[in-house]
């Protein structure tokens, strides 16, 4: 987290905490992952099939020199994509030491979100991809579902990892 000074009215300083995210949708749904793991985005691209990998394990893409697992993330979490999208696009992240791609329905935009914007992802238990959120984003009348990439792919890497030794 960055802390940044705001100086009010009176003269005073307060210091808050402040997480940078990119926030994009799936489906209808908006969620966001923490800035400081993503890598770039790119348009969906060629992949090669990983064999016997899960459904939602497009494939490996070759990124300058460098492999890349890619995972349509709106089936892993279960959610419809939009039809005919022509914003589709991937977010390389980096987790841990790997990178792995996710394709998404389109991107938003770039939030600057303070703690105190964010509620428990308690409130969200019911939900089955709970397991993967860190909290809720609410600001303008909609919520933003605050992914946590460790949780979302620890799986995924170790998979990807094993097929690789």
């Amino acid at each position: 987290m960055r802390n940044f000074q705001d100086e009010s009215k009176n003269g005073q300083e307060k210091e808050y905490d402040t997480q940078r995210y990119i926030e994009f949708n799936i489906g209808v749904e908006r969620y966001a992952l923490e800035l400081l793991t993503v890598l770039e985005v790119i348009s969906i691209p060629n992949t090669t099939p990983i064999p016997n990998s899960p459904n939602y394990m497009v494939g490996l893409m070759n990124l300058r020199g460098k492999i890349i697992s890619i995972v349509d993330v709106r089936k892993k979490l279960g959610i419809k994509p939009l039809d005919n999208n022509s914003e589709s696009a991937v977010i390389i992240l980096k987790v841990k030491e790997t990178s792995i791609g996710i394709i998404v329905d389109s991107i938003n935009r770039v939030l600057q979100v303070g703690k105190n914007d964010v509620d428990n992802a308690l409130e969200v238990r019911g939900q089955s991809n709970a397991q993967f959120i860190d909290g809720i984003y609410h600001k303008e009348e909609k919520m933003t579902f605050l992914l946590s990439p460790y949780k979302l792919f620890a799986a995924d890497i170790a998979f990807v990892d094993e097929k690789a030794a």
